[in-house]
């Protein structure tokens, strides 16, 4: 796809310093621009690249004062960031748009619907009872399985399982390789010291706008329904338990495990690698910072979480500070030991 600098910046609400009919085709980091290609410039530590760069043009900001010469185009909007986020959104969208109808062998059960605009890839299943949205994305070798709903505009990657009766809202991304329905973690133990397996007869609710990155699992609820509410972005490798409730525009980063029936407030921050117990709950806004493990409920709303057994973030360093010293303390004890 080719744009002209004019073009873009009519999609920014820029404004082109210079000829706005060149084109480009293609998105570059700007250290690594060359003719033909976009890139931008929001970070201060990247400005030396500006005066290198062979990028056909950069985005800037508009308050950004150039200190030496340079051979691009620039492109200025109110904020580079937000900006060039927006161009890739519409790039995106472009590329997207190329997605649609059939490719065989694909299956559909004859019980199921699809809307209009949409797109089965190769070797693709889906199966009894469907209800798939408008404009909704299914790429190669991804599975549906019987009486899923899926709204419209949603994105399910290739490889991708959803199992059956999972419900999937409007404007959602599931990406390659994700589990979404699979059965919980139960089993009870017996006398005999086996265990045996508790039927998971739930089911798991993606409200809209939810982003699920690759190799997450989403497990079903063992009645009722796991639920993922409504902008809620969750990374790789994510491990999410049976009956769990994720709140609105909460983020889970990669490797974190949640444990069943927890709750999590909306808008909050979840690191990398941190682990949550079962049947607790998370107040909105929390941070939890990365490798750390909560074992018990956050009621307050709006602290940061850190360490490996929780602690709110000002006395986990109190307590740090202390316990960095403590090869020190001990010296000084025992001095005042021999001392006495």
């Amino acid at each position: 796809m080719e744009f002209t600098l004019g073009q873009i910046a009519a999609i920014l609400g820029g404004k082109v310093e210079g000829e706005d009919q060149l084109k480009v085709s293609r998105l570059d980091k700007i250290q690594e621009g060359k003719p033909g290609g976009i890139s931008f410039l929001a970070n201060e530590k990247y400005e030396p690249y500006l005066y290198e760069t062979h990028a056909t043009a950069v985005i800037v900001s508009q308050n950004f004062t150039p200190s030496k010469k340079f051979s691009t185009t620039l492109i200025r909007v109110k904020d580079a960031y937000l900006g060039f986020t927006q161009l890739l959104e519409a790039y995106s969208q472009f590329s997207k748009a190329s997605f649609e109808g059939v490719q065989e062998p694909s299956y559909i059960d004859s019980s199921s619907t699809m809307g209009p605009k949409g797109f089965r890839g190769a070797f693709s299943y889906i199966g009894k009872n469907c209800q798939i949205g408008e404009n909704v994305k299914i790429h190669p070798q991804a599975f549906i399985g019987d009486k899923v709903k899926i709204g419209n505009n949603t994105i399910i990657h290739s490889g991708a399982r959803i199992c059956s009766e999972t419900i999937i809202g409007a404007n959602c991304e599931i990406h390659p390789g994700a589990v979404i329905g699979s059965d919980g973690f139960g089993f009870a133990p017996q006398e005999d010291g086996s265990y045996k397996a508790i039927p998971q007869i739930g089911n798991v609710i993606l409200e809209d706008h939810v982003s699920v990155g690759s190799n997450t699992t989403i497990d079903c609820a063992t009645m009722g329904s796991t639920l993922i509410k409504r902008g809620a972005k969750i990374d790789n490798q994510v491990q999410i338990a049976h009956n769990v409730i994720i709140g609105e525009n909460t983020v889970i980063a990669a490797q974190t495990g949640i444990s069943g029936s927890t709750e999590i407030g909306k808008n909050c921050v979840i690191a990398g690698k941190a682990g949550i117990v079962g049947h607790i709950k998370i107040a909105d806004n929390t941070t939890i910072g990365a490798n750390t493990g909560i074992s018990k409920s956050i009621k307050t709303p709006g602290q940061t979480i850190f360490g490996y057994m929780g602690m709110e973030m000002k006395n986990f360093l109190k307590s740090y500070s202390i316990f960095k010293n403590l090869e020190g303390l001990e010296k000084r004890i025992k001095e005042l030991e021999k001392k006495g």
